[in-house]
Parts: C-alpha cells; sequence; structure tokens
C-alpha cells in the first residue's frame, strides 16, 4: 500500500490495559471524524482467540488471524459517534479500509500491524507500577516495529491527560499530509 494513496491518516494507538487507549481513540474519532477499530472488542465478540494470557491480561489472537487468513467477522467501530459495523470476510478488507485511511487502531500491541499501515503510532504510557513491566515492553515493541518518525509516547495517568492527548492528536490529524 503505498503511503501517499491515502487521503487521510491511519493512527495506531497502543499500550498496555488500563492506560485509556479506547477512550483515547473513541474521543480522537469523534474529534476527527475518523473511524474507530477495537481489535480487542472483534477478537472477544467474534471469537478470534485461543484463550485468554493472564500475564498481559488479553486474549491470544487466533493464529489464522494473525497470518492473514480467513475470518467472517463484524469489525465495529465508532464513527460521527454512533457505533457502527463493517462486515469482513477477510483480513484483506481490513487491508482495504487501512488503504483507504481514516481509521484509528485501537489494540495493546503493535507488532501485529504491518508497518506501512499507519502514518502515526501512538503509545499511550501510566506512572502505575502495576503497570510498570508491561508498559515497557509494549513502548518498547512500538518503538522497534515502527519507524522512530512516526512513533510518539504520551502520558495516560488521568481524565486531563486523555483531553490533552486527544487535542495534541486531532491538531496533528488536521495538519497530515499524505507523504509524496
Amino acid at each position: 500500500m503505498a503511503q501517499n494513496s491515502r487521503k487521510k491518516p491511519n493512527i495506531l494507538v497502543t499500550g498496555t490495559p488500563g492506560t485509556g487507549k479506547t477512550t483515547t481513540s473513541f474521543s480522537l474519532a469523534e474529534a476527527t471524524q475518523l473511524r474507530h477499530i477495537n481489535i480487542g472488542e472483534l477478537v472477544r465478540e467474534k471469537n478470534l482467540h485461543d484463550g485468554w494470557d493472564d500475564q498481559f491480561d488479553c486474549h491470544i489472537i487466533n493464529e489464522d488471524l494473525e497470518n492473514g487468513g480467513a475470518m467472517e467477522s463484524i469489525i465495529s467501530y465508532h464513527h460521527l459517534g454512533r457505533k457502527s459495523a463493517i462486515w469482513v470476510s477477510s483480513v484483506h478488507e481490513l487491508e482495504d479500509l487501512m488503504e483507504e485511511g481514516g481509521n484509528i487502531v485501537d489494540y495493546h500491541g503493535c507488532d501485529f500491524f504491518p508497518e506501512r499501515w499507519f502514518d502515526r503510532v501512538v503509545v499511550l504510557q501510566t506512572d502505575n507500577s502495576v503497570l510498570y513491566d508491561l508498559s515497557t515492553s509494549v513502548a518498547g515493541g512500538g518503538e522497534e516495529s515502527y519507524p522512530e518518525d512516526i512513533v510518539v509516547a504520551l502520558k495516560s495517568d488521568t481524565v486531563d491527560d486523555i483531553t490533552r492527548n486527544v487535542a495534541s492528536l486531532t491538531d496533528w490529524v488536521r495538519s497530515w499530509q499524505p507523504k509524496a
């Protein structure tokens, strides 16, 4: 997918459970009218997992989904303040959505997605000592998996932090230009 073919940017919002990924993504979608795609919700609702990982407090994504295998699922997303859905019969359709642009993908990990999908990778971090080891591993993954110039780590400890993050990201979306 050529990045310059998109008219709107794609953003990955990542971080450990409890950092405000979904709240940030939903609020950003409302502010920018971009599509919010919650991957965890997709995996949970459509049983696209192989069980629960207690260490990371999340579902283990089914290998068929990870490897681009066929799936028949509905991706729930928020657009213009309403919950909507897209029927997805394969990961290739998700690829088409990403090529179109205008997506905010909400997921706790970042190594699952192709680098070419995103124009900005937001790693939400918290000072919560319980989440310290997990947030370090997620943040490190984002910085290692994507070009340094598209990764931004944002503090997400309070509602005020989320409000500031959404305002900052909204400004970024409004000023975003496709790369030539």
